[in-house]
C-alpha cells in the first residue's frame, strides 16, 4: 500500500469516527428529553435507514442541528417530531436514505421512546428516561 493509498484508507476509518464522536458528544450536552428523543431517533435510523457513510454522517450532523436549535428556543419536543415520530424519521430520513424496510416493533419502540422523552398531554416531563 503506498503513503497515497494509506493516507486515504485513514482518513475514510479515522475521518467518520471523529465524526462520529463530535456528533456523540454533542447529543450528550442536550438537556436529558431532546438527547433521550435524538438517541431514539438515531437507534431508529441507524438499523432502518440505509444510507452510505457520508450521507449517514450528514443525516447525524443535521439531526444534532435540528434539536440543538429547538433546544436553545425550548421547542417541545412534540412541535419537532409531531404525533407520529416513525413518520417524522422517515420523512427526515428521505433525503438521505437508499430505501428499506422497517420492522413493526422498530417503529414502535421509536413512538414509546418519543412518548417517553416528550412527557405527557399536561406538559410535565418523565423524569424516568
Amino acid at each position: 500500500m503506498s503513503g497515497d493509498e494509506k493516507s486515504g484508507f485513514l482518513m475514510k476509518v479515522i475521518g467518520p469516527r471523529k465524526r462520529w464522536r463530535a456528533y456523540k458528544a454533542r447529543v450528550k450536552e442536550l438537556p436529558e428529553s431532546y438527547r433521550t428523543a435524538v438517541e431514539a431517533i438515531e437507534r431508529y435510523l441507524m438499523h432502518f435507514v440505509p444510507t452510505d457513510e457520508d450521507s449517514s454522517a450528514s443525516m447525524f450532523d443535521d439531526l444534532a442541528d435540528l434539536f440543538e436549535q429547538a433546544a436553545v428556543n425550548g421547542t417541545p419536543i412534540r412541535e419537532i417530531v409531531g404525533e407520529d415520530p416513525v413518520e417524522f424519521a422517515g420523512a427526515f430520513a428521505q433525503n438521505y436514505s437508499e430505501g428499506g424496510y422497517v420492522p413493526a416493533r422498530a417503529r414502535k419502540q421509536l413512538t414509546d421512546d418519543i412518548e417517553r422523552a416528550a412527557g405527557n398531554e399536561t406538559g410535565k416531563e418523565d423524569k424516568t428516561v
